[in-house]
């Protein structure tokens, strides 16, 4: 079973959302028989690379909220992302634009697959919104992608160059096609679709219909033999 994921590293929800899905991946009986494949999407790529201002800062700008409120709206999202044992700093968070640290996600699927993707969103949005890093910054980058064993020189040359440009912006067209105009967004066999950061027993439960769904149960009982064969039941055996 397949599950495209379309999220962006400067979304909290994002991170939350991660998390949750996760929760409930671990304990689904055919975990190891699902792909998950990460898709690139921006929130705001208007964004400059590097924004000289904090995030209420930026949040008040760009939706013209009271700061006071909007520091109250990251407080509560601070305490569910500890829900989920994450630790959320926003007096330490560099505002950023993530396309290029999007590229570096797609730039380690190449090297390493679907797990080492996952492995470079997870340290990306850690970085962003646990330690304070800037993910626009291209040193900060190379220095992600040799913690997750890319090599630096290899990371700074992409970053330097256009390349996986247009496999962003692929996946932003992609996202745009399937209606998805927030996330972070799944897509469960290209069939079922779950918006935002839902509790880990909604994904349970998409899981394991997005799977009965696909694997079918077949009746092996031949044609010319009994459909009702020896069996138990409530009211005794037969």
């Amino acid at each position: 079973m397949k599950i495209d994921i379309w999220s962006d590293i400067a979304c909290p929800w994002c991170y939350i959302g991660k998390r949750r899905f996760e929760a409930a991946l671990a304990t689904f009986p055919h975990r190891d028989e699902v792909e998950v494949q990460w898709h690139s999407f921006q929130l705001d790529p208007t964004l400059p690379e590097h924004y000289d201002g904090t995030e209420v800062q930026y949040l008040s700008e760009r939706k013209g909220i009271d700061p006071e409120q909007l520091a109250g709206m990251l407080e509560q999202v601070t305490v569910q992302a500890a829900g989920e044992g994450l630790s959320y700093d926003y007096d330490s968070l560099v505002v950023a634009n993530s396309f290029s640290a999007h590229r570096l996600i797609h730039l380690a699927r190449a090297e390493g697959g679907n797990a080492a993707a996952d492995a470079a969103k997870e340290a990306l949005l850690s970085a962003h919104f646990e330690k304070g890093r800037d993910i626009g910054s291209a040193e900060t980058l190379a220095e992600i992608g040799a913690g997750l064993g890319l090599d630096a020189g290899r990371v700074q040359a992409m970053l330097a160059s256009d390349e996986y440009t247009d496999a962003v912006n692929a996946d932003i067209a992609q996202a745009r096609t399937l209606g998805i105009s927030g996330v972070p967004f799944f897509v469960l066999d290209d069939k079922y679709g779950i918006s935002g950061a839902q509790p880990a027993d909604l994904f349970s439960s998409a899981l394991e219909q997005a799977w009965q769904e696909s694997h079918p149960l077949v009746n092996l009982t031949p044609a010319s033999g009994s459909a009702d064969g020896p069996a138990c039941g409530p009211d005794g055996c037969s």
